[in-house]
């Protein structure tokens, strides 16, 4: 398979200020590609504009009004938007009942909501264009079930579904939707939350950069192929 260069494609990446959001800003930047780093904080994303030809943009996912303007300014910085890394996430190590109301509404809102209106924004131009990628960062918790992660796994699940009938509703327009669910990543998620830092597990999962790697590979696809589902855990996870 011939990989498809990313040499200016223009790609949105939400979630973009720390862990897999900033890997893959800087790896797609490092490929060539023009990108769009989103993210509540502009303040923890002033060093992606190193890389190259990035947009740091400040702007929350849980906003279908930020999310429109994050995308009419990329259209304004660099005239297109050919993808989209729907990554923005957070999530809580809690049993249901323990976790509070705002806490799971939190997260429903971020990943759930955030990816609807993530995509929501970007989908006409890429209609209008007939063509485009959508890469959604889920997680194994969409397809195993786990004790103590009830709420985010229903989120993650959802994004998963979302994906699957987005990718049969669009593809004939030319718009490829995968869903990508990696295992656990050494990141800032959950920190506080149920993850401790220094847990002997971190060092059991996936590096970002290993997740920048495979949303990598998903575009740069010959524009004939789709991954419409991609699992991935590290080595050392059980």
């Amino acid at each position: 398979m011939t990989a498809t260069s990313l040499n200016d494609r223009v790609i949105i990446v939400t979630g973009a200020s720390s862990g897999v959001g900033e890997a893959t800003v800087r790896t797609l930047a490092r490929a060539g590609a023009r990108v769009a780093a989103v993210a509540r904080s502009a303040e923890r994303m002033s060093g992606l504009g190193d890389e190259g030809a990035v947009e740091v943009i400040a702007g929350d996912v849980r906003s279908l009004a930020d999310m429109e303007r994050a995308t009419q300014r990329t259209i304004d910085r660099f005239g297109a938007v050919d993808g989209l890394v729907a990554n923005a996430g957070i999530g809580e190590y809690a049993d249901f009942l323990d976790q509070t109301a705002e806490a799971a509404q939190d997260i429903v809102d971020t990943n759930l909501m955030g990816t609807i209106w993530s995509i929501r924004a970007v989908l006409p131009t890429m209609l209008e264009a007939g063509q485009g990628d959508i890469v959604v960062v889920s997680s194994v918790a969409a397809v195993m079930d786990s004790a103590g992660e009830a709420v985010y796994a229903a989120t993650k699940a959802g994004q998963k579904s979302l994906a699957g009938c987005l990718d049969l509703e669009l593809r004939e327009r030319g718009i490829r939707v995968t869903t990508l669910c990696p295992g656990g990543i050494r990141t800032e998620f959950a920190i506080g939350r149920g993850r401790e830092r220094g847990s002997a597990e971190l060092d059991t999962m996936l590096d970002p950069a290993d997740v920048a790697a495979a949303i990598l590979t998903v575009l740069q696809q010959p524009a004939a192929v789709r991954t419409t589902l991609w699992g991935m855990s590290s080595m050392a996870e059980e």
